[in-house]
């Protein structure tokens, strides 16, 4: 296997773990009583937030709903999709 195409097998399926760990982080952002601040959850938030803050500044909360993270997950998977079809 050429080392091209071994980076991008490695790099989609990075990125496919990555997108179930947003997956898990927004839909515990539903459950208000979490504690960001216990270990697993800290891990969680400093693993995701930055990648999510960037379209948090590109779209604002309009009434109270943050969709941000719809754009994100889309941005990731087409990422995805890219890195996967090069390998």
């Amino acid at each position: 296997m050429p080392t091209v195409e071994l980076f991008a097998n490695s790099f989609a399926t990075f990125l496919q773990i990555y997108l179930v760990l947003l997956l898990i982080r927004i839909l515990l952002s539903w459950f208000p009583n979490v504690n960001w601040y216990n270990p697993p959850f800290s891990v969680l938030s400093q693993l995701t937030d930055p990648y999510l803050n960037i379209f948090r500044a590109l779209i604002p909360p309009l009434g109270g709903m943050d969709f941000s993270p719809i754009l994100a997950i889309f941005l990731l998977q087409v990422v995805a999709q890219l890195f996967g079809q090069i390998g």
